[in-house]
């Protein structure tokens, strides 16, 4: 990866204009009163989906007497923005399949000027704050639908803290927990970028190398261990290239890029189907031929490391003239 910078530009849903202001979440008459004050700002979740524009230019806020909130709803004291306006977020119960029409992206129309759309069609598109609004509020709703029962002891479980714990009738408590993830560009001795597809996808899908850290392991540990399970090579020169957080569930990607010893493919379990060395002309053959680059979007850190291989814009490609296969 000769000349190409260390640090990956910066990355869809990484920046944030949100003061999350954690100490005011004890505060048992904190949401009560954000609740009682017009100025607050409510924005809603159902399931995975966010309530946006219609172009996706900015989640819909709600003053607190424009939504009813329910039982079965939780609120979640967000934080507040540069201008003082503290924000919630409303988690509600998925939508009824049959109230989800599709609409470009992974969005839902809703009706008029707004419509229910999940976080990869909106990454892109919002501003700093609203992504770290959504983000946040899309990791949240997934684990509070993980969480509604004790870990410990089975119990159900209610919502504390302005919905940042949940607690049993047992006292045991349970706290969001990100998951941190290796995602890296492996090279070989000619510059070539390392692609591999994993069993579940489709023939013609790739992307680069990822995997979770383990107990008790350094970030470039986990790179190293998981390029040696998924496909049987040595790494070295491992250096970090940017982090990324990817509430699908609760997950921080971390970048790195790293240089393979000489060696053979091999897959020593069932997670990887296929795995090839590509130069940069194969990769833009096969890219504008139709491959399918796994993240294909810019809003994924994979995508950004493939293209900094690369050096040139995939979109483009991806818009230029096909070539027969």
């Amino acid at each position: 990866m000769t000349g190409a910078p260390r640090i990956l530009p910066e990355l869809a849903l990484s920046p944030s204009a949100l003061d999350r202001s954690s100490w005011l979440r004890g505060d048992v008459t904190w949401v009560p009163r954000l609740l009682d004050d017009e100025s607050t700002q409510v924005v809603l979740a159902r399931g995975d989906l966010l309530e946006a524009r219609t172009d996706g230019s900015a989640l819909v806020r709600h003053t607190p007497a424009e939504v009813t909130v329910t039982t079965d709803d939780i609120v979640v004291y967000l934080g507040a923005d540069e201008r003082g306006r503290q924000h919630l977020g409303l988690v509600r119960g998925p939508l009824e399949d049959e109230h989800r029409r599709q609409a470009p992206g992974d969005g839902h129309v809703v009706g008029g000027s707004t419509r229910w759309a999940g976080l990869r069609d909106l990454g892109l598109t919002l501003d700093p704050l609203d992504v770290a609004l959504a983000a946040t509020l899309i990791g949240m709703s997934h684990w509070h639908r993980a969480h509604g029962y004790c870990s410990r002891c089975g119990l159900p479980t209610s919502v504390v803290s302005s919905g940042w714990v949940r607690r049993c009738s047992g006292a045991h408590e349970s706290y969001p927990v990100t998951s941190p993830a290796v995602i890296m560009a492996v090279v070989d001795s000619r510059d070539r970028l390392l692609l591999a597809r994993n069993a579940s996808w489709p023939q013609g899908r790739l992307s680069v190398l990822a995997g979770f850290v383990e107990p008790g392991e350094s970030l470039e540990g986990a790179v190293v261990r998981e390029v040696r399970e998924e496909v049987g090579l040595e790494v070295e020169a491992v250096e970090y290239s940017g982090n990324q957080p990817w509430p699908f569930p609760a997950s921080l990607m971390l970048a790195f890029t790293a240089r393979a010893r000489a060696g053979e493919l091999c897959f020593a379990d069932d997670e990887i189907a296929e795995a090839r060395w590509y130069s940069r002309e194969e990769l833009r053959g096969d890219i504008r031929a139709g491959a399918v680059l796994a993240g294909g979007m810019p809003i994924s850190v994979a995508y950004h490391l493939i293209e900094r291989w690369l050096g040139e814009p995939i979109a483009a490609l991806q818009q230029g003239p096909s070539v027969s296969r």
